[in-house]
């Protein structure tokens, strides 16, 4: 009689198949498939807990931002004095550009004291990219603070979600991304609803202006728009370039920041004769703790707002 003499393996180990495994991709043996991985808990588990912690830095950068933002309207009103501006607006951003420089310096620094140093690219053809975005956040800086010189800071609020708009635009036609049709739909809807907010009811009475207020900062504020989605997609592609450490790169950015704020203070200068004084002598003149906490509000918000860029996109940011 036919006799089994096969031994019986103990359950979920491996038979021994040396002769027929070799010469083969270990990883791609049918017998390796059927083996439980009794691993994969612990596994999942880990993974599980990095999800749950990354999410809950999500949540804490979305909240910051939120607030800052919302925030950076008031703040600059609140800075001012019957309608103006008490100190030089000019040197807002030049000190805000500062502080995100030296923030950014000093964790490139402990980046820099590990045992694996970050990844650097100095090579002048990759560094003069910078110029452009500090060139746009220059201008667009100015823009808001003139901006809120016409306008109240919820009306300031609502014309700048058109970045939104410009935003998707500038999505597809620069970084070649794709939206989704409910995304362009919510896109159009928003463009509506920033327009229809700020028009107003007469009744009776004859209407002087068909919006709530004056021209130049509707126009100003669209403008501000543009530059900010403009320099937003444009410092995301080159944060996105390479695998440069993101302090190297917002250290790259926010040195030609300094450098062109501090040629608009210079320029600013010559264009009145002098008649102040060197800037450094007027820097602080007129400041405040509430232009203190605007100068914060700035910086605050584009480090946050590089860190968006380098690990998600411009689309997270405006929403």
């Amino acid at each position: 009689m036919w006799k089994n003499t096969s031994r019986v393996r103990p359950r979920g180990t491996l038979p021994s198949r040396r002769g027929a495994l070799q010469g083969r991709n270990i990883v791609d043996s049918p017998e390796l498939a059927e083996v439980p991985n009794y691993s994969l808990p612990a596994a999942n588990t880990r993974d599980a807990s990095e999800g749950a912690e990354e999410t809950m830095q999500w949540y804490l950068v979305a909240a910051l931002l939120t607030v800052l933002t919302s925030s950076q309207g008031i703040l600059t009103t609140l800075s001012q004095s019957n309608g103006k501006y008490k100190y030089d607006y000019a040197t807002i951003p030049f000190l805000a550009e500062l502080f995100k420089l030296s923030v950014s310096s000093f964790f490139l620094w402990k980046e820099c004291q590990t045992s694996s140093p970050p990844r650097m690219t100095k090579e002048w053809r990759s560094i003069r990219l910078y110029l452009v975005p500090s060139v746009i956040y220059l201008v667009h800086n100015n823009v808001q603070f003139a901006t809120l010189t016409y306008v109240d800071p919820s009306t300031y609020q609502i014309l700048g979600n058109l970045k939104i708009v410009t935003t998707g635009i500038l999505f597809r036609l620069v970084l070649k991304r794709k939206l989704s049709n409910l995304q362009w739909m919510a896109i159009v809807l928003l463009a509506v609803g920033t327009t229809t907010s700020q028009v107003k009811g007469c009744g009776d009475a004859p209407c002087d202006s068909l919006f709530s207020a004056p021209l130049q900062g509707y126009m100003l504020g669209i403008l501000s728009a543009c530059l900010s989605a403009l320099a937003g997609v444009y410092t995301e592609y080159l944060m996105k370039k390479n695998n440069d450490s993101l302090y190297w790169q917002n250290v790259q950015l926010y040195t030609f920041g300094v450098i062109f704020n501090m040629g608009w203070l210079i320029y600013g200068d010559f264009k009145a004769g002098f008649e102040r004084g060197p800037w450094w002598q007027r820097l602080f003149n007129g400041y405040s703790v509430t232009t203190w906490m605007v100068v914060f509000n700035l910086g605050s918000t584009g480090l946050l707002v590089s860190w968006l860029m380098k690990y998600s996109d411009n689309i997270v940011k405006v929403k």
